[in-house]
């Protein structure tokens, strides 16, 4: 859809006046389609990818590039990545509060925040992957950077999350364009691992056998010469981490300028009744709301789940299973299996429910945790396991945002005054998520460093090898676990979710017939 084209905003000034049979004119309803054609779900589609794309780079190779490539220490490794994600989780709920506040503009309200963090999240996306020639307060380096993407990418992701209800008021439309975009998230997910895996497995990457009198400080200044292959391997190999990030920042770009060109904005409601709130009147509003307190904290343990797996598979692929060369294809048929497996859930939770489809959808990444572990190093089964445990992960991509909808509506149900929320609703699922992604990335780095992780190694001690494999099984079946508990209590059955749908067609029908008559009166 082109931008300006679609649905009629509905407000006041937009009420037009119509003729009746008694010659007299009166104004009529407003009217909002709610049909999105095809073009305009793939647009919106598009805009979720550079979260996805960015978010698969740093989820997978960020760990890896820290230790192995910048050549930190895994406890100053640790500390970036905690406080990272920590940053980015406070600043969720900070910017879908700024959000929230933001007045109406010709582009909407979501819209100019895509825009204009844009090309600054871009830059700061590259500095992240670029090694600075000094190695006194590289540590520093990388926490400023890191944090503004993640500050930068919150300005993007939480307005483009919120902007689900702004495209249309039906819900069978909003949950069909979830749909594409989740489709296009894995998708996303797909080109990132497929971008940057294999751009840096090109590059040779150094190890250090075991023995070998070669430490991290003897490896940065070597990176700097031309004397050994060894050496020159490390420099060719950070080159191909700012050539992969390079070519995100492009994709990043391109996706948001689609993005604004190709969907409308709309307003949903005539009139907006509700006054601005304070930041931690949002904070009590939201998690006040029973279902939307079950909803995040069921999923903040599932995702913790996929966290700790996505954060350290590459290094269990590379050192336990022994696949160093082969991780980044193995990266990549899961990714592809979850691209794959989106029209499924969509169909399944369109025939059994959301609620069904989390529990079959989570559970089935169990058996495949438990025999990634268990089974014998071996390529071929390696790939073919990690291709069904991609069918979870899509299941795990496309739920929580497929159900957010659902509790914002009954939120809406059950507070008809209070309107205009949505953005502080998405802002903190959104934060939680990432909290639990710093947690896991913490943990995880530091639970390496005390294991006796070696930087470079070809070869890792056994501790090491016992401690990634509890990271990428035991760790996240116990999570899978607490989070399905959680969710056994989750209130919004099949028949509430229409039942709402019904509720809130009637509420709008009736401001519609309300503010037709105020007019008419005046």
């Amino acid at each position: 859809m082109a931008r300006g084209e679609g649905a009629e905003q509905c407000s006041n000034t937009s009420l037009l006046q119509t003729p009746s049979p008694d010659g007299i004119k009166r104004p009529a309803k407003c009217e909002s389609r709610s049909g999105l054609s095809v073009c305009s779900k793939l647009c919106y589609a598009i805009g979720g990818a550079p979260y996805q794309i960015t978010g698969c780079a740093i989820g997978f190779f960020l760990q890896i590039y820290l230790l192995d490539v910048a050549l930190l220490d895994p406890f100053y490794a640790s500390i970036i990545l905690f406080v990272g994600r920590a940053w980015d989780a406070i600043t969720d709920p900070t910017v879908g509060f700024l959000v929230s506040r933001s007045p109406w503009t010709r582009f909407g309200r979501m819209m100019p925040w895509i825009l204009l963090s844009t090309p600054f999240a871009a830059l700061s996306y590259f500095l992240i992957w670029y090694v600075p020639s000094v190695d006194q307060g590289k540590a520093v380096w990388y926490l400023i950077f890191y944090c503004s993407f993640q500050t930068l990418q919150t300005c993007f992701h939480v307005p483009y999350s919120a902007l689900t209800m702004f495209i249309s008021t039906d819900q069978k439309e909003r949950d069909s364009a979830t749909a594409y975009r989740m489709t296009v998230e894995v998708l996303g997910t797909l080109i990132g691992t497929a971008v940057q895996g294999q751009i840096v497995g090109m590059a040779s990457a150094p190890c250090i056998s075991a023995g070998e009198d070669l430490n991290s400080t003897d490896l940065q200044v070597a990176s700097m010469g031309n004397f050994t292959e060894p050496r020159v391997s490390l420099q060719h190999l950070r080159n191909a981490y700012m050539i992969a990030s390079g070519v995100i920042c492009s994709i990043y770009v391109v996706c948001a300028m689609v993005l604004f060109f190709g969907v409308k904005e709309q307003k949903e409601t005539c009139r907006v009744r509700t006054e601005p709130m304070s930041f931690f009147q949002g904070i009590r509003m939201v998690m006040g709301h029973g279902p939307y307190f079950k909803l995040v904290m069921g999923f903040l343990f599932t995702s913790l789940a996929f966290m700790f797996l996505e954060g350290n598979f590459a290094l269990f692929c590379s050192y336990t299973l022994g696949f160093r060369d082969d991780f980044q294809n193995i990266l990549l048929v899961i990714m592809l299996s979850a691209t794959l497996a989106i029209p499924f859930w969509q169909w399944f939770l369109t025939k059994f429910g959301k609620k069904t489809a989390v529990y079959i959808g989570t559970t089935s990444v169990v058996p495949f945790l438990v025999s990634v572990v268990l089974v014998p190093s071996n390529l071929i089964v390696t790939y073919i396991v990690s291709f069904a445990a991609g069918v979870s992960v899509a299941a795990a991509f496309l739920l929580p945002w497929s159900m957010l909808p659902d509790v914002v509506d009954d939120f809406k149900i059950k507070n008809p005054d209070s309107q205009g929320h949505e953005a502080i609703f998405y802002s903190f699922y959104v934060f939680f998520t990432k909290f639990a992604s710093g947690v896991s990335l913490g943990v995880s780095t530091l639970s390496l460093d005390f294991a006796g992780y070696v930087t470079r190694g070809c070869k890792q001690p056994a501790e090491v090898d016992l401690t990634l494999k509890i990271l990428v099984s035991p760790a996240p079946i116990v999570s899978i676990i607490i989070g399905l508990l959680i969710f056994i209590s989750y209130p919004i059955t099949e028949e509430i979710r229409q039942g709402n749908s019904k509720l809130l067609n009637e509420q709008r029908e009736n401001e519609m017939d309300s503010d037709s008559t105020e007019l008419n009166v005046v």
